[in-house]
């Protein structure tokens, strides 16, 4: 199966407002992506929905996500940050899970700001040798964020394990992300979780304040949008792409999703998410 690239790969810093610029699609709705971000919040409050758990963000969370793992955030006009898309070839050693950070003491949110400042100087530099400085600053944010993981363990007294809603709503979302082309339906992956379909999906109204059909859904229409802003694919091959089983299927759900229709929604002007390469 084809899967179009979602992102550049190189290295980019944007300001969290701009993700937004596209509408409710660009920041809600589930999705994922093959390379991490980091999300780091200096204004604002709101929640984001991480693996299928839902948890609130406030000034100066942190929050890095890893390559694959599907994600959405409430933005709000007042919501302020940057957002570093690390590209897919970033070389770092970096955590595998979510992590959500809450840098307490002013002394490590001047660093993060500092080496945030530094990534965008150099990658806005037309001096020879800024976009190798912007990944050695780069390399700088992957040891601020082990020494925030490092201290967050010694702050613990008793880590806590995530329970048992949150392991099922997470490895659903896994597994969703895995196989949200496939045509399956929640049923079938209750029933691959070894659970019932009504448990499934009062589990992710627990933990994320939306049902198992709607976080699927939502996924499979994010991608719809992507593919039909992002590429000349014949709205036919996008619904083939995207397991349904007929054109008209496709195009009568995405109408009732978005309020319009796929040709439509494509005719109408997106705004970029990032800086294109």
């Amino acid at each position: 199966m084809t899967i179009i690239p979602d992102t550049p790969s190189r290295l980019r810093l944007t300001p969290i407002s701009r993700l937004a610029a596209g509408g409710r699609w660009r920041v809600e709705a589930m999705r994922s992506l093959r390379e991490p971000v980091l999300l780091f919040f200096t204004q604002g409050q709101g929640r984001i929905t991480i693996a299928g758990s839902t948890r609130a963000y406030g000034p100066n969370n942190t929050i890095f996500i890893p390559p694959g793992v599907m994600h959405g955030f409430d933005f709000a006009p007042r919501v302020q940050g940057s957002v570093v898309f690390f590209g897919r070839n970033h070389g770092l050693d970096l955590p595998t899970t979510p992590q959500m950070l809450r840098p307490r003491d002013p002394v490590s949110q001047k660093e993060l700001a500092g080496i945030l400042e530094a990534i965008q100087r150099e990658l806005e530099s037309h001096r020879s040798g800024s976009q190798k400085a912007a990944q050695h600053h780069l390399g700088l944010l992957g040891v601020w964020i082990d020494r925030q993981l490092e201290r967050d363990r010694a702050l613990e007294t008793m880590p806590q394990r995530p329970g048992a809603a949150q392991r099922l709503a997470a490895r659903y979302a896994a597994l969703l992300e895995r196989d949200f082309r496939s045509n399956r339906a929640v049923a079938d992956y209750a029933e691959a979780l070894g659970v019932t379909p009504t448990h499934l999906t009062r589990v992710c109204r627990a933990t994320s304040g939306k049902g198992a059909h709607q976080i699927l859904e939502d996924r499979i229409l994010f991608e719809a949008r992507r593919l039909l802003s992002e590429t000349r694919l014949p709205v036919k091959d996008v619904a083939e792409m995207l397991g349904f089983n007929s054109a008209g299927y496709f195009t009568r759900a995405f109408q009732k999703n978005a309020g319009m229709t796929p040709s439509g929604f494509r005719k109408k002007p997106q705004a970029p998410v990032v800086p294109r390469d």
